[in-house]
């Protein structure tokens, strides 16, 4: 998988990107990350990105042009590719997404959003938009870190054992939330691990596991 990032800060990738699994994943060959700074799309010589709205208001939103700009150059060297788009007038990104995105053979086209926003045009251009919560951060970068996190994860060879998202919250129906778990010591500070877990009795287990795994609240 290609995940092409339009930014206009693709520093703010390096650090997540670089490291841990996700790094894996690159050094692995399983995905390949490409950055496109949306200011080399910018127009006239101060390589303009933004523009007040219409209407009035605060702030500045970026301009249509140098925005599908950059989403055509992206198309041109994954013309198949999914263009998604984090904003809070997206729907609500789960699990249940990230699996599917996962699961598909397209590329993928993020587009990351600044300032107080983006002229709404630019969604014609977009295949799907998503909010990763009901808040408002400075821009689309974190959240496009969420999701590529969330998708990278998923796809073979990325986690270690063959079913280690099986059992993940959220995995099976974007409600339930994972049982608990615990590791060595059997005693800490007088807090103990629960008495099933210690038995061997894998029926006993599979039972307690399946009664704490439980439906989110909200």
């Amino acid at each position: 998988m290609t995940i092409q990032i339009i930014t206009l800060f693709p520093e703010m990738f390096e650090g997540v990107l670089g490291n841990s699994m996700l790094w894996k994943a690159s050094d692995r060959g399983i995905v390949t990350y490409e950055y496109i700074n949306l200011r080399d799309y910018g127009l006239g010589p101060r390589k303009q990105v933004d523009d007040t709205p219409y209407g009035g208001g605060d702030g500045m939103l970026l301009k249509p042009e140098p925005v599908v700009a950059a989403i055509e150059a992206a198309k041109q060297k994954s013309p198949q590719a999914r263009v998604l788009l984090p904003t809070p007038r997206g729907k609500q990104y789960r699990q249940s997404d990230a699996k599917r995105l996962a699961a598909a053979t397209e590329d993928i086209i993020v587009v990351c959003p600044r300032y107080e926003g983006y002229d709404e045009r630019i969604t014609e251009w977009v295949d799907e938009s998503f909010r990763i919560g009901n808040y408002v951060l400075t821009g689309g970068e974190l959240p496009a870190m969420v999701l590529i996190d969330s998708v990278v994860r998923l796809l073979p060879g990325v986690l270690g054992g063959e079913t280690s998202a099986e059992i993940e919250s959220f995995q099976a129906d974007d409600e339930t939330v994972e049982f608990p778990q615990y590791t060595r010591p059997e005693d800490f500070r007088g807090h103990k691990v629960p008495e099933v877990l210690l038995g061997g009795h894998h029926a006993e287990i599979a039972a307690w596991r399946n009664s704490h795994s439980q439906p989110t609240s909200d």
